[in-house]
């Protein structure tokens, strides 16, 4: 694990470190209207305020990055996306990521970031690769690979591996240096692809050791579909950073998959002193501390445990 690995992101006030031998990188997943739909609205109609909340929300729970999407059916991407980067760099300094399929909308958000922005993302086919390389070469920008290609997406993490390879060489040419290219090992549902985390842990090591690029994925596919979804992205999570995946796309609000990324880092040595893992149970002890009296205090005067009743439904978070 060489340190030659190690990508910096950078806002105008803050940089940080990706690197086999460096804290994981949270990515926070929430400013994306894809199944939101009131962010969906609220962004088509030029109102920012929801992004502005996700973001500062993102942060105050360990993102150290923000994926940045605006994505929204019938509007200007391309607008939307400058008009979010702005935003979301006037309310935080945490480096973002820029997120988009349209190669517009990536050229809208770099020229209007400020830093060395992450590009999510390009995909092994020769004309995307054409298309958005020379894109990040120009901003002095890092991008995400994505390991499938015009074949589509192969359940052999071998081919998945040629894929990135090519990938790697391919933005090289562009004067990519290897360090600003991570690879996308791909996060199936494992609901439907029986062994695509063991798939995914096989080619994280490859990446790793062959390749020697770093390595992010949306995490939260691993469990699309099945209950428990927190619970599972948790395990999922810590077991692909000791595969050695050094980021990942991912919702930082869910306590599970915090708490299992600092117990990943504690125990390969990534938080020096268990400094972060210390600060975050002491966070959850005070927390509950304070949350204590209010139970108390709501509690039935009757000694007799009160039946259940059903709970209203509420929105899912996703939904907003």
């Amino acid at each position: 694990m060489s340190p030659q690995m190690n990508t910096s992101f950078s806002s105008p006030t803050q940089t940080i470190w990706m690197g086999p031998d460096q804290p994981f990188v949270i990515i926070g997943e929430r400013i994306n209207p894809t199944g939101r739909k009131l962010l969906a609205a609220e962004m088509a109609a030029g109102n920012f305020d929801r992004v502005r909340k996700d973001a500062l929300a993102q942060v105050a729970a360990g993102a150290h990055m923000l994926d940045v999407n605006a994505g929204v059916p019938t509007a200007d991407e391309p607008a939307l996306m400058a008009e979010a980067v702005r935003v979301i760099q006037a309310v935080t300094d945490v480096p973002l990521c820029l997120d988009s399929s349209i190669v517009a909308a990536l050229a809208s958000g770099l020229a209007a970031y400020r830093g060395k922005a992450l590009v999510n993302s390009v995909t092994g086919e020769d004309e995307r690769l054409d298309a958005v390389l020379p894109l990040v070469a120009q901003h002095g920008a890092a991008v995400i690979g994505v390991s499938n290609d015009e074949t589509g997406i192969s359940e052999d993490p071998a081919a998945r591996f040629t894929v990135a390879r090519k990938i790697v060489l391919r933005a090289e040419s562009f004067g990519i240096p290897r360090t600003d290219v991570l690879i996308d090992p791909l996060a199936m549902p494992i609901g439907a692809v029986r062994y695509a985390g063991a798939a995914l842990f096989t080619l994280v090591r490859r990446l790793r050791d062959e390749l020697g690029v770093n390595t992010c994925c949306g995490a939260s596919n691993i469990s699309f579909g099945l209950p428990d979804r927190p619970g599972l992205n948790a395990s999922f999570v810590s077991m692909a950073i000791a595969a050695g995946m050094t980021s990942a796309i991912i919702n930082p609000l869910e306590p599970d998959v915090r708490r299992a990324i600092y117990a990943a880092d504690a125990l390969l040595g990534h938080d020096e002193n268990c400094a972060r893992w210390i600060a975050a149970a002491r966070e959850r002890a005070s927390a509950s501390s304070v949350a204590a009296p209010t139970a108390t205090a709501a509690a039935p005067a009757s000694s007799a445990a009160p039946r259940s009743r059903p709970r209203p439904r509420t929105a899912s978070a996703d939904s907003q």
